[in-house]
């Protein structure tokens, strides 16, 4: 098999195109290397194209039978539309028309920020009110492909990641999850810092299960969108709790006032789809993953049992 990972020096993107050659395909990486680091491809056997999706010669590529759409601006702080629809929006766009040219499966990254602050669990048939150019680039993104996978026979699947973490996002800076960003201050000493009063949550999905996402999308035969996370949120208080056990430190959080009006108070996914599109279902356990990650970036001994769930 034959695949093109865009944005494959980034944190999802590069774990996808190892992933895929590891299974013995022959993968392309297109990454203009703005965000994405060389550090995540230092195992990668395989093409690696250094421009950013918008200026790549599509009509001279021939390198794929599927397309893994991971490039992307992800910072969600960024306020400058211009520069994120251009990103986001265009650059989805071109590639959307490679493979309904050329009838190439497109696998691609959508983000659960396109519900905004619907009520949890958030559904795929729900109502979208994204809060922040990011998540409104990626809505509109997903109208392209509903409208495409409509109207012609490509299979096109988007997966609406939840909050993922794990190996290979140290280079995200604020775009970092916060399991590694509390983490962070913690092994320093210092208290985690988090919104008042704690009580937010995010749906936090390991790595490993995104990537057992995407290859189950792979061998996916019809197409759809659909939620990839747990199911389950944790808050942030209680990622404190847990982070405190697996760092052995007693660190209680530093509370300060939310100074963003666009933001998330809570994600939970609802599952099914997935389950049914592509007979996915995450396996790791918020406290699993952070053992499982810790144990591959500290270098900790990993547990098999534990107190905390």
């Amino acid at each position: 098999m034959k695949a093109i990972v865009t944005g494959g020096a980034g944190f999802i993107g590069s774990h996808v195109a190892l992933a895929l050659v590891e299974r013995g395909a022959k993968v392309t990486v297109i990454d203009d290397f703005s965000s994405g680091d060389f550090v995540n491809l230092k195992r990668f056997r395989g093409e690696v194209i250094a421009q950013d999706i918008n200026h790549v010669h599509w009509d001279q590529m021939n390198q794929g039978e599927t397309v893994f759409h991971h490039a992307a601006l992800t910072d969600t702080t960024v306020t400058d539309q211009r520069k994120m629809m251009y990103a986001n929006v265009e650059g989805f766009r071109k590639v959307l028309d490679f493979c309904l040219e050329r009838r190439c499966k497109l696998i691609y990254a959508s983000s659960a920020g396109v519900y905004g602050n619907e009520p949890a669990p958030q559904s795929e048939e729900g109502s979208k009110n994204p809060l922040n150019i990011y998540a409104y680039s990626k809505w509109v993104g997903d109208q392209l492909a509903e409208e495409a996978l409509r109207e012609n026979p490509v299979p096109i699947i988007g997966l609406r990641y939840f909050n993922v973490y794990g190996m290979g996002e140290q280079n995200k800076g604020t775009a970092a999850s916060m399991v590694y960003r509390l983490a962070e201050q913690m092994r320093c000493g210092m208290r985690p810092r988090i919104f008042f009063d704690g009580g937010q949550s995010r749906d936090l999905i390991y790595i490993e299960d995104v990537i057992d996402a995407n290859l189950k999308a792979l061998e996916a035969t019809r197409s759809g969108i659909v939620n990839i996370g747990t199911g389950t949120g944790t808050t942030f208080n209680r990622l404190i709790a847990i982070l405190n056990e697996v760092l052995h430190t007693q660190l209680v959080p530093d509370y300060f006032e939310n100074p963003y009006r666009f933001y998330q108070n809570e994600t939970r996914a609802e599952i099914k789809q997935a389950e049914k599109l592509l007979g996915f279902k995450s396996h790791y356990t918020i406290a699993e993953g952070i053992r499982d990650y810790f144990a591959r970036l500290y270098q900790f001994p990993r547990v098999v049992a534990s107190s905390i769930s």
